[in-house]
């Protein structure tokens, strides 16, 4: 017997920039927030992921759009997963309470939406250089610069993949 599939339930974790505020609002607090392109999850993102979950109750991430990628220089043929791809990946993962996107070149916009308890971002940033650290300290928040457990990224994993 053939059945079609239910919907994924991890979907209802995606939100576009327009609800944000009002789906970041329904979270159990405290809200953590983060962002990245995340093309290509690896071990490293999940390790981070996962540790800036555990700042709070809920996580939400925020991913580049493709033209924000794009704008980034990462390389011509960057995103390799669309946008839509790398929010539901990013969804289906426990630790994530929401996922959205910002068109932007910067996450400000999305943070100033989702109004979070605590602001994260990878040890390759230090607090005094991230995109909405003051505006999150400003309503009391704090901002914290989380160090790579596992040394891993999109670009390294590519560059691999090309020599093969």
């Amino acid at each position: 017997m053939t059945t079609t599939g239910k919907p994924a339930r991890f979907e209802k974790k995606v939100c576009t920039p327009a609800e944000l505020a009002e789906r970041a609002k329904q979270l159990k607090g405290p809200v953590v927030f983060t962002n990245g392109v995340f093309d290509l999850l690896h071990r490293g993102h999940v390790t981070y992921l996962d540790q800036a979950a555990q700042e709070g109750q809920s996580l939400i991430v925020a991913v580049n759009s493709d033209e924000s990628v794009k704008r980034l220089g990462k390389g011509p043929d960057r995103p390799i997963n669309t946008q839509a791809d790398r929010m539901s990946v990013l969804a289906a993962l426990d630790c994530v309470a929401l996922v959205t996107y910002f068109e932007e070149d910067t996450p400000l916009n999305a943070i100033l939406a989702a109004r979070p308890d605590v602001l994260v971002k990878g040890g390759d940033w230090p607090v005094e250089k991230m995109v909405g650290a003051k505006e999150v300290q400003s309503w009391g928040g704090t901002a914290l610069s989380i160090a790579f457990e596992h040394e891993r990224s999109t670009t390294a994993t590519l560059e691999k993949i090309r020599k093969l």
